[in-house]
């Protein structure tokens, strides 16, 4: 077991169980929980063994977002704190990409912003529980998508139906993900953990380089690289964080409100 605070890792049997522990923020991304995602991942691109990694949630949610509780305490000095929450998430969602092994999510509760939708988005298998939901999130706070799922969502949904979402930010349950292209699976919530892990098992039966080249194969052909959309999204993010309608959309989650948004 490695124990980095906000995430979790475990690794045998060619599996690595690589969880986020911050069950009591709905494991909200905060710069620390990214850094340490991203060092997690990195132990797993050099572990030899490894045949799959199954990607999950502590707690009730999968993962809600950015943390905005921490976001709006910035205040303007919120800019520069997601420049490097979202360096640390572009890490994140390269390292799974281009993670040799087969990525896993396992999504129960809330899969929510780019922590949450962008990693489901990046993965390669999605299992979720019945009671699952899916949302954007974004826009709704005045910044755009990132880790991502500017790139990702379309390439699962279609053009249309991706921009509706981005755009409008519908809670998308998890029978409509599944009709939507956005999971592979969805179980009774009882059985999520026993079904994501069966899956993982029988990936890791699997021959390791056909499944690596067979991976490697599938996102390379979807056209124009994930990767090199993230350093556009990641400056506009940056640049729509430093507006007052981030601050006042931040506010209106925290205070539980409709925000009011100006423009500025």
């Amino acid at each position: 077991m490695i124990d980095k605070g906000p995430v979790l890792l475990d690794i045998a049997d060619g599996i690595a169980r690589l969880r986020l522990n911050r069950p009591d923020a709905a494991n909200g991304m905060s710069a620390e929980l990214l850094s340490a995602l991203c060092d997690a991942i990195m132990v797993c691109h050099g572990h030899p063994a490894l045949r799959v990694l199954l990607l999950s949630g502590e707690g009730t949610n999968f993962c809600a977002g950015g943390d905005v509780r921490t976001f709006a305490s910035k205040g303007e000095k919120l800019p520069d704190y997601i420049r490097q929450a979202t360096a640390y998430l572009q890490n994140a969602v390269t390292g799974l990409l281009r993670l040799e092994a087969p990525v896993i999510t396992s999504v129960q509760g809330f899969a929510a912003g780019g922590g949450g939708f962008g990693l489901v988005c990046a993965s390669d298998i999605v299992i979720a529980a019945e009671s699952a939901k899916f949302l954007a999130g974004a826009t709704r706070v005045a910044m755009a998508p990132d880790a991502g799922v500017s790139v990702t969502l379309s390439r699962l949904v279609g053009l249309r139906r991706a921009m509706s979402i981005l755009l409008t930010n519908p809670v998308i349950s998890a029978p409509e993900a599944l009709d939507l292209g956005i999971v592979t699976k969805v179980v009774p919530d009882a059985e999520l953990a026993d079904a994501s892990l069966a899956m993982a098992c029988e990936l890791a039966a699997g021959a390791p380089k056909a499944l690596a080249a067979t991976k490697r194969l599938v996102w390379a052909g979807t056209g124009t690289s994930i990767e090199q959309c993230l350093s556009e999204e990641a400056r506009t993010v940056s640049e729509l964080s430093g507006m007052a309608d981030a601050r006042e959309g931040l506010a209106a989650v925290i205070e539980r409100r409709k925000p009011v948004f100006t423009g500025r």
